[in-house]
């Protein structure tokens, strides 16, 4: 390294401004408002709706989700955060093993959204969802 060259310990998530849990708040609420963004409910069901698709996406069959939802509600509660640390460490592991690149793709996902034509197109189609 020359002398007019500096090093930065900043992590990659600052260097792009905030974090990218904060990021996509940000454009959840933007997109949706207060009232869906906060709505516990509804977080639950995108989040599942958009794992199914991903795992429908490399592979999962439909009959062997719904033997999966019949072991996971038949099993106790866990704790959230402990289940979210689960979610995290076997997300990661399932893009490693499909050769994905999750810090990327959800940068990608992230900046594709956020054009205003999709915007647009994903506040309608939100709108025509079915209400469980």
């Amino acid at each position: 390294m020359d002398e007019n060259s500096t090093q930065t310990n900043i992590p990659e998530t600052e260097a792009r401004g905030a974090p990218f849990q904060e990021r996509v708040q940000s454009w959840v609420l933007d997109c949706f408002g207060s009232d869906i963004a906060g709505d516990r409910a509804e977080r639950n069901r995108r989040f599942l709706e958009e794992s199914l698709e991903l795992v429908q996406a490399l592979g999962f069959t439909r009959d062997s989700a719904h033997q999966l939802v019949e072991y996971v509600f038949n099993r106790p509660k866990g704790e959230p955060e402990q289940e979210l640390g689960g979610v995290m460490v076997t997300l990661a592991s399932l893009c490693e093993t499909n050769g994905l690149d999750m810090a990327a793709e959800g940068e990608a996902e992230l900046a594709r959204i956020n054009s205003p034509d999709v915007l647009v197109k994903i506040r309608a189609r939100n709108a025509a969802k079915p209400a469980f």
